[in-house]
């Protein structure tokens, strides 16, 4: 991939810069005080994912959600709906409402990969960096927890915006905010779609795949994480 004429670079955040605490991402970090790991493990899964999958419907189908208390409406219907689908549970009302905040105002419920705190700042001595993903208002304080905020100089979360990846809007909104065309951005994500819609655009993009058995059978160049980015990018020649 030729990076010569890149000014930005728009990173995916979910799954490319953090993860969930927990290793899911409605599973909040204190979820289990309010609910029993045992009792849950021995529910019938098919049932358990009939639930979550109702829920995550619902929450999904909630296309704008543009303040942190309106997530929290929404994070509550999501979960009165498991309990409402999972009795065994005994979630009361007093409990969803528990879990909901952890999940709407818990700044520490994603965890930022090692390299993401050693690369971005060298990264954004050289380019305009920006954040493209499909989530909620909350992302924007789990980055200013992190003290990570301050790098990236715009922030498109698709429930912001009305409209999810591959969306062409999407990535507009952050080429018109960076003031820069689409060959002079570089798009990482780690879902092949999402590449595409920005490939549909003009804008260069690279999957990233922290997972190695997935790093194969991709059409874009293929990286395992941002030291590799730097590499390409020979970052080392900028300092």
């Amino acid at each position: 991939m030729n990076v010569k004429g890149i000014k930005a670079i728009l990173f995916d955040s979910g799954r490319v810069l953090n993860r969930p605490k927990t290793g899911n991402w409605f599973i909040s970090p204190n979820f289990y005080q309010y609910v029993s790991e045992d009792t849950l493990k021995k529910l019938n899964q098919e049932n358990v994912n009939r639930a979550f999958r109702k829920a995550y419907d619902y929450i999904c189908s909630q296309h704008k959600i543009t303040t942190r208390e309106e997530e929290y409406k929404h994070f509550y219907q999501f979960y009165s709906i498991i309990r409402k689908e999972l009795p065994d549970l005994s979630l009361d009302r007093k409990k969803v409402a528990e879990i909901t905040k952890d999940i709407v105002y818990n700044d520490d419920k994603y965890v930022f990969y090692d390299d993401v705190y050693e690369i971005i700042p060298k990264l954004e001595k050289t380019y305009d960096l920006g954040i493209i993903s499909d989530a909620w208002p909350s992302l924007i304080n789990v980055y200013e927890k992190a003290n990570l905020h301050g790098y990236f100089k715009v922030f498109v979360i698709s429930t912001l915006i009305g409209v999810e990846k591959p969306n062409p809007k999407m990535y507009t909104i952050a080429l018109d905010a960076l003031k820069i065309k689409p060959h002079e951005a570089l798009f990482i994500d780690d879902r092949p779609s999402n590449c595409q819609g920005a490939q549909a655009l003009g804008i260069p993009a690279m999957v990233l795949s922290r997972d190695e058995e997935n790093m194969l059978h991709h059409d874009f160049p293929v990286i395992s994480g941002l030291q590799a980015l730097a590499s390409i990018l020979e970052l080392d020649r900028h300092k």
